[in-house]
């Protein structure tokens, strides 16, 4: 799987109330959701994202509750992936079950600017700066995960293996 699109950039410590706020957490609905993505820190964010774009955050994205809206919010926003140079470990559970592919990358954060157009491919953990012409490598999303990714999340992963 390969993506490629603009840079949002991030701190460290962005917690699944900063990625969607709490009080939005009565619907389900992905397309309501996306809506309210990341507004807690920017609050035009979900106007200004064009699909495929991609997140890049420091350390511990995701922290805080375990809620699985935060990775439907990114997702449905149209995000294409989050890059990070680390994630709390039920958020990044939390995004392989609901389809959305991460990387963990320690040098990319120090790398790019927010605005520059990258290129990612999961299966090599390569992430390339189309506006810069530098290459980084991240630890590749195992097979099985990225089948996962592929198949839209776990759910729609188990239904495909029971037909």
């Amino acid at each position: 799987m390969k993506f490629k699109g603009k840079v949002w950039k991030f701190g460290s410590n962005i917690d699944t109330d900063g990625i969607i706020p709490a009080r939005y957490l009565n619907s389900s609905d992905p397309k309501e959701l996306s809506s309210h993505c990341m507004e807690e820190i920017d609050p035009q964010f979900a106007k200004k994202v064009k699909k495929g774009d991609i997140i890049v955050a420091n350390r511990n994205f995701g922290c805080g509750s375990s809620r699985e809206h935060a990775p439907i919010a990114i997702k449905a926003a149209g995000l294409s992936c989050v890059i990070a140079k680390s994630f709390a470990r039920i958020f990044y559970r939390n995004c392989f079950n609901m389809g959305l592919p991460i990387l963990e990358s320690s040098t990319i954060y120090d790398e790019v600017e927010e605005g520059d157009e990258i290129e990612v491919d999961l299966k090599k953990g390569t992430i390339f700066n189309v506006t810069r012409g530098t290459e980084f490598h991240a630890q590749p999303i195992p097979p099985f995960m990225q089948e996962l990714v592929q198949d839209g999340g776990l759910m729609k992963h188990v239904a495909k293996q029971r037909r």
